[in-house]
């Protein structure tokens, strides 16, 4: 098969096996919230305004949150390749804790600042006040969506990502559903709109938890795995899970908050250059979920491999998944491409807005295969034991370098020197995380 080494092909095939069900739960997560929008904005566009703005803060704790959880899923997979399958349960069981905790501080915090700032963000008469209501109702479900990223994560490490992909769909079955009975009010209990369409997040949200938690105290082998077993106290195996979950977390956390300072400096441009920003982060993020679960499906064999010491093996796992996500998004970039146009048409007809927004939409496929490249040897790095040069590299490219150049760029040649700065950011993220990932994998031993 092309070529390729025996070892090679299984563990091709056993990344492929495992990616496409991760790939589709993490489309699953972007449908949640275009379903959010699209029922809003046809109820109201007053309304459709509150959402975004009730959104836009919580994304950025949910991403970060999500990424302090990723410690469940390679620490699973380590303890697997080590051969202490009967722990990886207290792996689960910690994991839990800590989205409760998470969920529940982050909850806090967005209920005890979220209103506030939007009311002192100087924002248009009666946006701030309209937001508050639906951001408190998002933050009331960040501990049952954590505590569903614990189990979807525990389950793809145990090589069972599909009972996760079908919770997120059944959960996006479940939110359309409410949306379309909530926000017109149909049931004339007094909720409409962005508050309504909060509770239907809030309600497919805990209906994913209860689901996921379900299915795994369910499992034919949960008391193998010690599920049902008190954990005793491995402080070692707490610390490295908080570890990673820390690295991450971070890494997310700069990379959110970089891309919210370039629509910043959008809105500086002007309401079209906005607009049309705000349709290329959109079509790039859709993008971004099949690098990101090809991210998760890699993420666990290298830890699988790290935690057998195989560093052949580790090795060959990271790049077989460079290797993959580099085929795949150069794939995506040349069907985006041509059909920018269309894409472009499907947000807005304005020719005004299209003229700028196709050409960089266009401009954007460049980046496509960069991005991709360094979110997966990002997630390799973090399983191969390697938690804080990922962060570090994030902070360098997206914040040292393309804030400052997507400034200095917008303001000389508008949307496409956001887009060129991304570019820039992405290669540089890439060729380092790359370069560290193979660094890291050469010192382990063979």
């Amino acid at each position: 098969m092309f070529g390729l080494s025996s070892q090679t092909r299984v563990t091709l095939k056993d990344l492929l096996h495992l990616a496409w069900p991760v790939v589709l739960a993490r489309i699953g997560i972007m449908t949640m919230g275009l379903t959010d929008a699209i029922v809003v904005g046809n109820y109201s566009g007053e309304q459709l305004a509150f959402h975004a703005l009730a959104w836009a803060p919580t994304a950025i704790l949910v991403t970060t949150a999500v990424g302090l959880m990723l410690g469940v899923q390679v620490m699973t997979a380590r303890m697997l390749g080590e051969g202490r399958t009967h722990e990886v349960g207290a792996v689960f069981r910690r994991g839990v804790v800590y989205a409760l905790q998470i969920g529940v501080v982050s909850m806090i915090a967005l209920i005890a600042l979220g209103p506030w700032g939007l009311r002192h963000a100087n924002l248009a008469e009666g946006l701030g006040e309209g937001a508050g209501g639906p951001l408190v109702i998002f933050a009331l479900s960040m501990p049952a969506y954590l505590v569903s990223v614990a189990g979807q994560f525990f389950l793809e490490a145990l090589h069972k990502p599909k009972p996760g992909m079908w919770a997120m769909w059944i959960a996006n079955g479940v939110n359309l559903a409410l949306n379309l009975v909530l926000v017109p009010d149909l049931l004339g209990i007094g909720w409409s709109g962005a508050a309504a369409s909060a509770w239907a997040t809030f309600g497919a949200r805990l209906a994913l938890a209860v689901f996921l938690i379900w299915y795994i105290l369910r499992l034919p082998e949960a008391r193998a795995l010690g599920v049902f077993d008190r954990p005793k106290r491995d402080i070692p195996a707490e610390r490295e899970q908080r570890k990673v979950g820390y690295g991450a977390g971070s890494s997310y956390f700069i990379e959110v908050g970089a891309f919210a300072a370039m629509t910043f400096i959008a809105g500086q441009l002007g309401a079209v250059e906005t607009s049309a920003w705000t349709i290329v982060l959109n079509i790039s993020a859709i993008v971004f979920m099949v690098p990101m679960g090809l991210s998760s499906a890699t993420a666990v064999l290298v830890g699988k491999s790290y935690g057998a010491a195989d560093g052949r093996g580790v090795m060959r796992a990271g790049l077989v998944g460079i290797g993959v996500v580099t085929v795949l998004a150069t794939v995506i970039a040349f069907v985006v491409w041509p059909t920018a146009p269309w894409l472009a048409s499907a947000y807005n007809r304005d020719p005004a807005l299209l003229a700028v927004a196709i050409p960089a939409i266009v401009l954007a496929t460049l980046f496509f295969v960069a991005d991709a490249m360094q979110v997966v040897a990002a997630q390799a790095n973090r399983a191969a034991g390697d938690v804080w040069w990922p962060t570090i590299m994030h902070f360098v490219s997206y914040t040292a370098i393309m804030m400052p150049l997507g400034w200095w760029l917008a303001h000389r040649i508008g949307v496409n020197g956001l887009v060129w700065a991304v570019i820039v950011a992405s290669l540089v993220s890439a060729a380092l995380l790359t370069g560290r990932f193979v660094r890291v994998a050469r010192r382990l031993p063979a």
